[in-house]
């Protein structure tokens, strides 16, 4: 049933899942209210506890409405009984306009779990239209610490860094929140490797420990050092290369190449694809060793020697 209600009328549900709201955002709202009067009636319900009536859907537009001190609003009004479905229904409004942030979603998913008869993560991700993966990530960051959480609230750590982030223990969360603190992240993508490896490490079964090798497995970890070492002090050989390639004037290559250009573009693009594979793995080994000196294990990671070579 549709009327036009006073504004003084209407309050919001206090248990509604989204708690931010962009100011910014609302002003353009009302502007475009202001200018082309309102498009969708909000959707409310008769509050027999309070009085008046209590927002189910719409409450953006109705503080919209606020801002441009308008005294009265139309509305559709439900007899719907089910707190949790109107809860529902007011999620399902903000998710779909991506209006919520992760955490409003993620308490939001909760809350359904845990008040929902029969209701499961593969039920929730359905209701939504999401991926079972988006509300397991989701639901995922209400394993932050609570100094996280308000990071990536304010904006300063991303939802990716923060996923990865909260499968680490509270001792290693408190390891990251360290570092980061200290400015030693220069990129969310820092974040991201160093939790990861952070992670690896934290649930290894077994911890090996250098002073522990037998001397056969000393000689490998020596004879695999050397080698690896010897393979990247190569690449500086391979950088000269390519500068004296750089300082080349593409008119002198072209002659100097004639119809082999293409060719040794496309051997150039294999060296560049090389290069960031190599990288990665180098920046995923960096990671590994920081997190190293840092990492508390899962209790039953136990610390002991690498087994021998039968």
């Amino acid at each position: 049933m549709q009327r036009v209600l006073k504004m003084t009328q209407i309050h919001r549900n206090p248990r509604q899942p989204r708690e931010y709201f962009n100011e910014d955002a609302l002003k353009e709202l009302a502007a475009s209210i202001d200018k082309y009067g309102l498009m969708q009636a909000i959707e409310v319900r008769p509050d027999n506890e309070l009085g008046g009536y209590e927002i189910v859907s719409g409450e953006r537009r109705f503080r919209a409405h606020q801002i441009l001190g308008r005294t009265k609003i139309r509305v559709n009004i439900t007899s719907e009984k089910s707190e949790l479905q109107r809860f529902k229904r007011s999620m399902s409004e903000n998710v779909n306009r991506e209006d919520m942030t992760p955490f409003e979603e993620a308490h939001g998913y909760q809350r359904i779990l845990d008040e929902e008869e029969g209701a499961t993560i593969e039920s929730v991700a359905a209701d939504f239209g999401k991926t079972t993966t988006y509300v397991k990530l989701r639901l995922a960051l209400l394993d932050l610490r609570i100094e996280v959480q308000q990071l990536v609230q304010d904006g300063k750590i991303g939802t990716q860094a923060a996923v990865q982030i909260a499968a680490l223990n509270l001792a290693n969360q408190g390891s990251v929140l360290s570092k980061f603190v200290r400015g030693e992240f220069a990129s969310d993508n820092e974040i991201v490797h160093f939790a990861y490896a952070m992670k690896q490490q934290q649930d290894q079964a077994v911890l090996m420990v250098v002073e522990e090798m037998t001397e056969e497995q000393r000689r490998e970890k020596a004879s695999a050092q050397k080698k690896t070492r010897t393979t990247l002090d190569k690449i500086e050989q391979v950088r000269e290369l390519l500068d004296e390639i750089a300082r080349t004037e593409p008119i002198k290559l072209a002659e100097t190449l004639e119809t082999q250009v293409g060719a040794r573009l496309e051997q150039l693009d294999r060296v560049a694809e090389s290069l960031t594979k190599a990288r990665f793995q180098l920046r995923q080994a960096k990671a590994h060793a920081e997190a190293r000196e840092l990492v508390t294990v899962n209790p039953e990671a136990i610390s002991q020697p690498e087994p021998a070579a039968a």
